[in-house]
């Protein structure tokens, strides 16, 4: 399917590193993706992993030239748990770098158990100068611990591919509330104000409309900011662990074009019957 980005739409049912690995390079303007916070997979794994470092200094050489470096036996033996999640996400995110146009930003979707390491990853495949915004999703539901601060955030990691070309259009992004409107004046307060880092939005409803039942499901309002900024009308945006498809409904409400992947026939079932006008490959 060498012309995946172009034509229709598209929801496919794929292993998402066999299907990375089909798709040509810079094919791409935004990816979003949500992976699973936890695996559960036993994971074939090296005691070393790289880093990328000046051109001409490490002892490899990796994507588009770059130099890396051996790295981290310490953290294998610190975190054994994480280093086989890492073995999970690494190759996932290395193809991502690679399909990202020049102009292309990746949105990497975690919480707090993983968050800090998958930095240290995407420093290392895209350049800790790529590296733009680590967004904070706050929210309020569940249960409240009385042994410690109450978890209720997830965190996004942004980079983008280039960051003299990358594409960011923060007048396209939907405004929100002032917290204190009294402060401000009646033109700012009817206007609203664009998003910080910091992003107070609730979850999906479990009986409001846009509920699909599919367990892990993030609000449309959440991933539309992201390809409002990140993205233009007519552009090619990719999510390949769609799950219910969330990346597809943002995109159709902002125009943008979409290919959703993931290998779950249930996540297939509901995004087939969310985006009924995507083209729909099942394995």
């Amino acid at each position: 399917m060498t012309t995946i980005f172009s034509g229709a739409n598209k929801i496919i049912q794929a292993d998402n590193l066999e299907f990375l690995a089909s798709v040509p390079d810079e094919s791409v303007t935004m990816i979003y993706v949500d992976p699973p916070f936890n695996t559960g997979r036993t994971q074939e794994r090296t005691s070393t992993k790289t880093i990328r470092v000046a051109h001409g200094e490490g002892d490899r050489v990796g994507f588009g030239g770059h130099s890396y470096e051996t790295l981290r036996g310490a953290l294998a033996s610190y975190d054994d748990a994480f280093t086989n999640y890492w073995d999970f996400l690494e190759p996932r995110i290395e193809h991502a770098w690679r399909l990202l146009a020049e102009d292309g930003t990746l949105y990497l979707h975690l919480d707090y158990r993983e968050v800090h390491y998958a930095k240290v990853m995407l420093d290392m495949i895209f350049g800790r100068e790529h590296f733009l915004n680590e967004i904070i999703w706050a929210y309020d539901y569940g249960g409240r611990s009385r042994s410690r601060w109450p978890a209720k955030h997830d965190t996004i990691l942004v980079y983008v591919k280039d960051p003299k070309k990358y594409w960011f259009d923060s007048n396209e992004v939907d405004r929100e509330p002032y917290m204190a409107p009294g402060l401000v004046t009646k033109e700012k307060r009817e206007r609203g104000k664009l998003p910080t880092d910091v992003w107070w939005h609730t979850i999906v409803s479990p009986t409001g409309k846009e509920k699909t039942g599919y367990p892990t499901q993030k609000p449309v309002g959440l991933v539309r900011r992201m390809v409002a900024a990140s993205s233009r009308p007519g552009d090619w945006v990719f999510d390949f662990f769609a799950g219910s498809g969330t990346l597809g409904a943002a995109a159709t409400q902002l125009g943008r074009n979409y290919v959703l992947v993931d290998q779950n026939p249930q996540a297939i079932d509901v995004m087939s019957k969310r985006l009924p006008q995507a083209e729909v490959f099942r394995a």
